[in-house]
């Protein structure tokens, strides 16, 4: 879901160019292969965001490859931060960390589907934030009301 909440908010501020790779990955294989829950896309769906990525485990690559690195919660972060070669460019950071640092649990395991419009808040504010405070990218008010 952060992915593709992130790639969209990107997208709607017109600031798709800034960037070479959109990309998420779990710190396990536990689902790789597989299409992302049906809850995920019907939130997605529900407000318009394309959804099209199978899930895959991150790799020693990845820190190479991409400057951001965020885990959802303080186990991803320990676990991505224990498997980051030294000579990594990529930065890891708890996704929340730039708005107000709480961790997105796993609405997986939520009771219902309230969980995963939770989560989607919580990736809307977390895109804009990263965007704002860390890149320092303007993303205009009108396409936030929208998201």
């Amino acid at each position: 879901m952060a992915e593709a909440v992130f790639a969209h908010t990107v997208d709607k501020a017109g600031l798709k160019s800034r960037f070479a790779t959109i990309d998420s990955c779990g710190t396990g294989a536990y689902h790789e292969g597989e299409e992302p829950d049906e809850r995920t896309v019907a939130v997605l769906n529900k407000k318009g965001i394309p959804v099209n990525c199978l899930a895959r485990a991150v790799t020693k690559e990845d820190f190479s490859r991409f400057d951001y690195i965020f885990g959802m919660d303080s186990n991803n972060v320990s676990n991505l931060q224990r498997m980051q070669p030294k000579s990594s460019k990529a930065r890891v950071f708890l996704f929340g960390h730039f708005d107000d640092g709480k961790p997105i649990y796993d609405p997986y395991y939520g009771i219902g589907g309230s969980g995963f419009q939770s989560t989607y808040e919580q990736c809307v504010r977390y895109s804009r934030a990263f965007l704002e405070k860390e890149l320092g990218l303007k993303v205009p008010q009108h396409v936030a009301s929208q998201l």
